[in-house]
């Protein structure tokens, strides 16, 4: 296929102007129309871009022939039809995040990408910020050595959402961050949930997720939608170098501590950790020269290059499918008052899916 592809946004609520605006920035695309049933949105989100053909009917829109791809950014319990109707259509989708609202469905939207040789990839966006990008490459080059562990925090002001609880709505983004900074993904095989609802709101509106990872290391996210303070911080800490990575501080966005614990065996030939010495390493802290850019358009352009190549992107459907089997592990586990809930695998091609 032949630059610019033809993409079509659906929904021109909350995230489908940020899409909007930067398809419509991308030379790789042509934004070619705005889908949404509310005309009178669609057509002032049009407008702001200087003229967007909007339609209201998504099987008109997937009518059109010379349309290659669609953005969905519709509530997440519509992503299912959606999808499978531009699938079957034979668009390329994006998604926002969550990629469903169950891992069965998320499973079947796979499938039906994999089946027809077309692209389903998750807008988990956070992965193409220049930080995530970073730590993704320090992590494979082994600057931070063995991870021992992952500490997420995203907490806020609201948005207190009608339909899903906190969970479902802030932690996809560190589950996805921390899927695509694993060399393996996330591997998880129990999650544990804790969540709270001061507020009588019949969801849960502050919440503790904690993973164990291989070989003894453990991830924790800690969401909140009460906070008077947003935080959105990440430590991964290592057998050589721990990295702590604020999202809202600008001017050092990642910085890298060659600070940490050392056991020192007691006897070569004794493999027990618990007979060791332990020592503390204080040592120079440095910050990696990142570039700014706009997530989105990296998102964008991924997009595009793997429709171009016919290859999976960075952040596929079946990545959407680990989010979404943790958060339903996580929803299990809330109902059992925090005891560790298995997660179900997910297949990494659709011949493991059959």
């Amino acid at each position: 296929m032949s630059y610019p592809l033809h993409v079509a946004v659906v929904g021109a609520g909350y995230w489908g102007p940020n899409l909007a605006r930067n398809f419509r920035a991308n030379p790789q695309w042509k934004l070619a129309a705005i889908c949404d049933l509310d005309a009178t949105r669609a057509e002032k989100l049009a407008d702001s871009l200087g003229g967007v053909p909007v339609i209201t009917d998504l099987d008109e829109l997937l009518s059109d022939p010379n349309l290659d791809a669609v953005a969905i950014a519709t509530p997440a319990h519509t992503h299912h039809p959606i999808v499978l109707k531009a699938l079957r259509a034979g668009k390329h989708v994006v998604v926002e995040k969550p990629l469903a609202d169950s891992r069965d469905k998320g499973l079947e939207m796979a499938r039906e990408a994999d089946e027809r040789g077309l692209v389903l990839m998750s807008d988990h966006t956070y992965c193409y910020t220049p930080a995530v990008m970073k730590i993704r490459e320090l992590i494979a080059d082994g600057m931070l050595g063995e991870i021992l562990f992952i500490d997420s925090v995203r907490i806020n002001l609201g948005l207190i959402q009608p339909d899903v609880d906190v969970f479902w709505d802030l932690a996809p983004h560190d589950l996805s961050i921390i899927d695509f900074i694993l060399p393996g993904g996330l591997t998880a095989t129990t999650a544990s949930a804790q969540g709270a609802d001061p507020l009588g709101s019949g969801k849960s509106c502050v919440g503790y997720l904690s993973l164990p990872l291989e070989g003894g290391a453990m991830a924790h996210v800690h969401v909140n939608w009460l906070s008077p303070t947003k935080i959105r911080q990440m430590v991964i800490g290592g057998t050589k170098q721990t990295l702590v990575w604020d999202d809202l501080n600008p001017q050092q966005r990642l910085s890298v501590y060659d600070r940490g614990v050392d056991l020192m065996q007691v006897s070569q030939a004794e493999a027990d950790r618990t007979a060791a010495t332990v020592s503390y390493r204080l040592g120079d802290t440095w910050s990696p020269a990142l570039p700014e850019h706009e997530a989105l358009a990296s998102m964008t352009t991924e997009f595009a290059e793997s429709i171009h190549d016919g290859r999976a992107p960075r952040t596929d459907g079946h990545a959407g499918l680990r989010v979404l089997a943790v958060l339903e592990a996580a929803s299990r586990s809330l109902a059992l008052a925090g005891a560790p809930s298995p997660i179900d695998s997910v297949p990494r091609s659709l011949e493991q899916a059959s």
